[in-house]
């Protein structure tokens, strides 16, 4: 009925599973040659199944709940998917068992570091009318064979979320993939990854591959050149660092720096209020609540604000004063809506630590506006057309608000990189991104796929007969 098929180095910790289906058979993946996600390994697997499913096992430490496997079973046959998973517990070791719930799959969950689980139960039918229908896994893959697969079978058979705790997995430290797209140890198999991403995109119509657009000109008069652009809500400890950075920014062209008070309680509206500089816009909105993308409507729709709007978060620095003047720079010269800068990432104290340089060379201009759909970000700084966004506008959130937009400029126009850092990322306790909770990550991860997926249903759009450009997100 079913088989279990994991890597070999996890054969002492299958016992549970055995238990749990009896009479399962075995097959293990090769440890090196072929590499286990490789387009062969995954070929031998469907060559050697003799049953109409199999459960792909990942994790150390697998304990399946009481009938998961059955759960699994049961799942895959009353909805006909293709692939089935669960949610789990992360054992820590203090003994506590935490629910770790996963996302619901979607047409924008193109990402390859996508968290299924340990325990993924595909149709094996399922699996080889995808390969038919889309073709087979390349036997030269050798890091995206099982990627390559997912997405084929994501056109045909389906892929259906459990929302139950189906395993509990041991807590091991195991490296991070958050930054696993731009470290260059890793180029060869992200390029991999990309290319059957962008393949993915073809099969399903929303591959950009024409021209970008030209940026249109400017209908508004600006009051000055550029405007750095911070959102703040209770940031006393930092604000002032980063008003000071941005005003201490030289440059051949007139700027100010507009920061959007989101009703703080700590101290930060007094000091704002303190410094005494005419470049300095205090803003606070009439609504109460908004989310960081409001705060960025704020400013960029207000009488304040530069032909240029560029981005520095409240607990952020500059890398040093050419910053903006560097920026701005890239925007008059390259025809772009848009241009990134790389960054450096620090502690509180600006010690340079993992993964220091953060620079996006994953990024080309041919096809980095595709592959963006697979990655998890565009980086910073980021610099806008201030035209261009108030046209777009900011969704009123406060995490993948920056994703969002930079995904709807590069759909029609083009993005400019800078490769230097030019700005130091604190990594602190108190921001955004300091180790969010399973039910955070949760709800970041379901954001993003949720803008990927409109993303990809209006490029669809735009690539039919008669598909054109439109205005907002």
């Amino acid at each position: 009925m079913i088989t279990i098929v994991a890597p070999q180095g996890l054969r002492s910790d299958l016992a549970p599973l055995l238990r749990e289906a009896p009479g399962a058979s075995l097959l293990l993946l090769p440890a090196a040659d072929p590499p286990p996600a490789s387009g062969r390994a995954v070929g031998a697997v469907l060559a050697a199944l003799r049953t109409p499913y199999f459960l792909k096992v990942d994790g150390v430490g697998v304990v399946p709940s009481p009938g998961a496997v059955g759960r699994l079973l049961q799942a895959a046959r009353d909805t006909q998917a293709g692939m089935v998973y669960g949610d789990y517990r992360r054992l820590t070791t203090g003994g506590a068992a935490i629910p770790h719930p996963l996302t619901d799959y979607r047409t924008g969950s193109l990402r390859d570091t996508f968290d299924f689980g340990p325990l993924v139960l595909f149709s094996t039918e399922a699996v080889r009318e995808a390969l038919s229908l889309h073709g087979a896994v390349p036997a030269g893959l050798r890091h995206a064979g099982w990627y390559d697969l997912r997405l084929k079978l994501s056109l045909k058979g389906g892929i259906f979320h459990l929302r139950e705790c189906l395993a509990a997995v041991a807590e091991g430290p195991g490296p991070s993939a958050h930054f696993a797209y731009v470290d260059p140890a890793f180029r060869d198999r992200q390029r991999e990854m990309e290319e059957v991403a962008t393949d993915h995109l073809r099969r399903l119509g929303a591959c950009l591959e024409g021209d970008f657009a030209p940026v249109p000109p400017d209908g508004d008069v600006f009051p000055v050149e550029a405007s750095v652009v911070i959102p703040v809500r209770d940031r006393a400890a930092t604000i002032g660092e980063a008003v000071r950075s941005a005003l201490g920014q030289e440059a051949d062209f007139p700027f100010n720096v507009l920061v959007v008070d989101n009703h703080s309680t700590d101290g930060t509206t007094d000091l704002l209020r303190g410094i005494a500089d005419g470049r300095l816009v205090h803003l606070v909105p009439n609504e109460r609540g908004l989310g960081i993308g409001g705060c960025w409507n704020e400013a960029i729709f207000s009488p304040f604000c530069g032909r240029y709007a560029v981005q520095l978060d409240s607990d952020d620095l500059y890398a040093g004063p050419d910053t903006l003047r560097r920026l701005v720079e890239a925007l008059r010269e390259g025809d772009c809506a848009m241009v990134v800068g790389s960054y450096t990432v620090v502690d509180a104290s600006l010690n340079v630590i993992p993964p220091g340089l953060v620079d996006h060379r994953e990024w080309t201009d041919r096809n980095g506006r595709n592959n963006a759909l697979r990655v998890e970000g565009f980086g910073a700084p980021r610099a806008y057309r201030t035209g261009v966004l108030r046209r777009i506008r900011f969704p009123d959130v406060s995490y993948g608000e920056d994703y969002a937009v930079a995904l709807r400029i590069c759909r029609d126009y083009r993005i400019g990189r800078i490769y230097e850092s030019l700005y130091l990322c604190r990594r602190w306790e108190g921001n955004t991104d300091a180790a969010p909770s399973p039910e955070t990550l949760y709800r970041y991860n379901a954001y993003k796929d949720m803008v990927r997926t409109m993303e990809i249903e209006a490029r669809k759009r735009k690539n039919s007969p008669g598909g054109g450009r439109e205005g907002r997100v």
